[in-house]
């Protein structure tokens, strides 16, 4: 019996040493992880150099081979490329203008949304319905909003401490808003950035289109993106 007890006891401590070297192994993992700035380097690279990286653009080709000799570096076995056929959109002239016989005249910071339609070249002159979600355009109905522009305003809730739920609460005014604001008539959307936050740098991204619906053009805006409504007057 004392023998089964020693072995057992011999086993266990194997078992626990093992752990223990398994823990600090994942330690340190953890910790080259968070304290190693090779990928902030990585990311600074693209972010700074490699702009724009929509698909089908020669940022994204350059930010793919970027990837592919990082990877290299890095020592991994193996590395190669596939081809994948993606949507090829270019980002054209932007302009935008308020015009209100109140306030006068005001220029927009915009950007176009990623993979929207244009307009012809006669652009779009249409006045403002603003809205902040997809139930106020219900509520609203077709008669007030055909034709016009709409101006999707609805900030991030900072109220939430998962930011990222935030953040995901107001996105879909700009991926979801042109085709939702298309069904009851609107020319045009415009999308306020998806933060807090009131800065001169307008947060575009990409818009999906839902099939059977007329494609109309979105825009997103920057700091001025509150007076909007307000100037259309």
């Amino acid at each position: 019996m004392s023998i089964r007890i020693t072995t057992l006891l011999l086993i266990l401590s194997s078992f626990l040493l093992n752990g223990q070297k398994s823990e600090e192994i994942i330690k340190s993992i953890f910790d080259a992880a968070l304290t190693d700035l090779t990928a902030y380097r990585h990311l600074e690279y693209l972010c700074k150099n490699t702009k724009g990286r929509l698909p089908g653009s020669p940022a994204a080709a350059e930010a793919v081979e970027y990837t592919r000799q990082a990877l290299i570096k890095a020592g991994a076995d193996t590395v190669w490329l596939q081809r994948v056929p993606v949507p090829h959109w270019e980002r054209g002239y932007e302009d935008c203008r308020v015009i209100s016989a109140v306030l006068g005249t005001s220029d927009l910071t915009i950007s176009a949304l990623g993979l929207s339609v244009g307009t012809t070249s006669d652009g779009i002159i249409a006045g403002v319905v603003e809205v902040k979600d997809f139930e106020e355009l219900k509520t609203i109905g077709r008669s007030k909003i055909e034709g016009k522009i709409v101006f999707f305003n609805r900030p991030v809730d900072n109220s939430l401490i998962n930011t990222f739920a935030g953040y995901g609460g107001a996105v879909n005014q700009r991926t979801q808003g042109a085709s939702e604001a298309s069904k009851y008539g609107a020319a045009a959307v415009i999308v306020r950035s998806a933060t807090q936050a009131l800065d001169d740098f307008p947060h575009t991204g990409m818009t999906r289109y839902a099939e059977n619906i007329k494609m109309i053009p979105g825009i997103a805006n920057g700091k001025r993106c509150n007076s909007i409504a307000h100037l259309s007057d």
